[in-house]
């Protein structure tokens, strides 16, 4: 199949899309495809996934089960668990997880696997495009091999661009659809179509001159963030040693009309790209002997900062004459952002097993996370109830649902320490509260 031909087949919505990964960001941008008329193909290797979605359920809180229900009811989306079904696809969006291996080097094995499965069935005229966050380089290091070595000649027999993902879960007011997707093709014709292919779901495409362009506009983003939100950590130190309140300092300077964004520190950084993203930029740089230093920097801070949170339930703690040893600490929100059930990376986990390994009698409250296994045990999360929180020696706030009864908080609990100044607008009263 010709470049003219793929585009064709773009614009009528007759083109089967393949997407690899249904997770928070394989799932919503399968939904937008077929949602768009286009023929939905899902690979995933949970079959757990599989089967739910072929049941027409959902286990993403931003895809509504009757949108499953509805698309595989009009035969738009197939999940399966077998590549194989690819070979039908003249489109294949690769989504797949980046994470950090423990020694916080980045692991690609997912991206490996997955390129090695498309390369194997890729057919001549098909479009590849990669959205799993990594180093610049990834794409043409990696898959561009695998396409050549089967006799593929870039921009003429098959198609490779990179797109980076920038679904952020649990955000009511910016989706697949309406945030601008960047993208940079391995040539010309690469990004022609690759601009087609998301043009069809997205209002707006970015296109850049390269793939390496487009993987380094993903970690600009989230290095941005890294930074900043390691400034404010920062800040939050060094305010509490001059015996200033950080969180006034951050609402007044945020009243400057220009040439300031409102960040705000908390008890470390979660979730799959702030803490892990910048990691895989000072990676690639180490390997050409560049030191990323506001990087490493902003890494250090914000991973000390579930050390600090542990310091200041210990000290609140002390000043009321009580040890941590035995104390019952009931932690509000474990999720690793506001308003989702995702753990991944969040600091609570490491503050939760902090608070364990000094013998603290630890529960927690999260309606988005009923259960969760923490040092081999599991947890289940506990009502918010006056009796819970009085029962408490100290609540501590880690993530601030905007479901939460923060007035029953400040009415019932005896101590809180509050991470995220939610706490501000509750009455006063009631319990003696530590911010952060």
């Amino acid at each position: 199949m010709s470049k003219d031909s793929l585009l064709a087949k773009l614009h009528d919505r007759s083109a089967v899309v393949g997407v690899v990964g249904l997770g928070y960001v394989g799932l919503p941008l399968a939904v937008e495809y077929g949602r768009a008329g286009f023929q939905v193909i899902g690979v995933d290797t949970d079959p757990l996934k599989v089967a739910a979605l072929l049941a027409g359920e959902s286990y993403i809180p931003d895809v509504r089960p009757a949108e499953v229900a509805a698309l595989r009811a009009a035969g738009r989306l197939s999940p399966t668990g077998d590549y194989a079904a690819l070979a039908a696809a003249d489109a294949v969006i690769i989504c797949v997880p980046t994470p950090l291996r423990k020694t916080r080097d980045p692991d690609i094995s997912y991206i490996v696997h997955a390129a090695n499965k498309v390369a194997g069935l890729a057919s001549a005229g098909m479009l590849i495009v990669l959205e799993s966050t990594t180093y610049p380089g990834t794409t043409e290091e990696i898959l561009q091999p695998l396409l050549e070595a089967r006799g593929f000649v870039l921009g003429q027999d098959i198609f490779l661009a990179f797109s980076p993902e920038r679904i952020d879960p649990g955000n009511p007011r910016f989706g697949v659809r309406n945030t601008p997707k960047v993208v940079g093709g391995a040539t010309p014709a690469c990004a022609e179509v690759a601009v087609a292919l998301y043009g069809a779901v997205v209002d707006r495409v970015v296109p850049v001159s390269s793939m390496r362009a487009a993987e380094m506009v993903k970690l600009l983003e989230n290095t941005f963030r890294a930074v900043n939100i390691g400034l404010a950590n920062e800040m939050a130190l060094m305010c509490a040693r001059l015996g200033v309140d950080v969180w006034e300092v951050i609402e007044a300077a945020a009243t400057k009309p220009y040439g300031f964004m409102r960040f705000t520190p908390g008890p470390g950084i979660g979730g799959h790209c702030i803490p892990v993203d910048p990691l895989y930029l000072s990676w690639k740089l180490k390997a050409l002997n560049y030191n990323a230093r506001f990087i490493e920097t902003a890494d250090q801070v914000n991973m000390l900062m579930p050390q600090y949170v542990l310091t200041l339930v210990q000290d609140a703690l002390n000043d009321e004459g009580q040890a941590l040893k035995g104390a019952r600490i009931l932690v509000l929100g474990v999720a690793y952002k506001r308003d989702v059930g995702d753990l991944r990376e969040s600091p609570a986990l490491d503050v939760m097993d902090a608070l364990l390994q000094r013998h603290a009698e630890v529960s927690y409250h999260d309606p988005y996370v009923p259960v969760l296994r923490l040092d081999g045990a599991a947890l289940a999360s506990v009502p918010l109830e006056p009796d819970t929180l009085a029962g408490a020696d100290c609540v501590l706030i880690i993530t601030d649902h905007s479901c939460t009864d923060w007035a029953l908080v400040r009415r019932c609990a005896r101590l809180v320490v509050d991470t995220r100044n939610a706490l501000r607008s509750a009455p006063d009263g009631g319990a003696r509260v530590v911010k952060l």
